[in-house]
């Protein structure tokens, strides 16, 4: 078997060169794969300044925590459950703004907002606008635990829907949009996030009034 000669260096340049190409591939599909995920959500989320604004300057007192969101995130693929099992996405909503509100019975701050959202859903919820509450208790159980809090609180006007797996808070916080529950989203007519709110709030106060006015008043812009 031949060697090479000492003092000779190894001929590694075509190995070198092949390892340089493929890295150069790489970047170039995962730029590819940057520009196409980010083109396709500005196509199905441009950002509305005016919209934002009228949110903004409705966000004060009760709901001074909500925060516009400037980001071009769609939300139409995010998958949940109704109450018989049924595969649901924010899609079937399109049409509507929406109020997504994130809870789970064993969180407090979630239960004391539920009659805030029952007396909010009573007054607005209407063909352009719908507050869409996702129960994200975990497992087989999950929904039955959720059904029951929601039967003994008698809040008629907020429909089970659920995901029992956790994976859309996950992708919340992923995203970096929410770190806890309770967490709120609300949503254009096409699944657009238009602002984000951390926590719990009163919603079924003038100063929520004002917020959700606003946010339906984005059908007419």
């Amino acid at each position: 078997m031949s060697e090479s000669a000492p003092g000779t260096p190894k001929k590694r340049f075509p190995r070198l060169v092949l390892s340089m190409g493929l890295v150069a591939a790489a970047l170039a599909i995962a730029v590819g794969v940057w520009v196409s995920n980010g083109s396709t959500q500005a196509k199905e989320c441009p950002v509305n300044k005016e919209a934002l604004a009228r949110i903004d300057a409705a966000a004060v007192g009760e709901l001074a925590a909500l925060n516009p969101s400037p980001q071009a995130r769609s939300y139409a693929d995010m998958a949940f459950q109704d109450k018989d099992g049924n595969p649901r996405t924010i899609a079937d909503f399109k049409g509507k703004t929406l109020l997504v509100n994130f809870w789970a019975s064993w969180c407090i701050p979630c239960r004391e907002e539920m009659p805030a959202l029952n007396n909010l859903a009573a007054q607005y919820n209407d063909a352009g606008f719908e507050v869409l509450p996702i129960n994200l208790d975990i497992g087989t159980e999950g929904l039955g635990k959720a059904q029951k809090f929601l039967d003994e609180g008698q809040w008629a006007h907020l429909p089970l829907y659920a995901d029992p797996s956790f994976k859309v808070f996950d992708r919340l916080k992923t995203q970096g949009v929410a770190i806890g529950l309770p967490a709120t989203l609300l949503l254009d007519e096409n699944g657009c996030e238009m602002a984000v709110l951390q926590g719990p709030a009163h919603w079924d106060t003038p100063d929520g009034g004002r917020v959700i006015e606003a946010l339906k008043s984005l059908l007419s812009i």
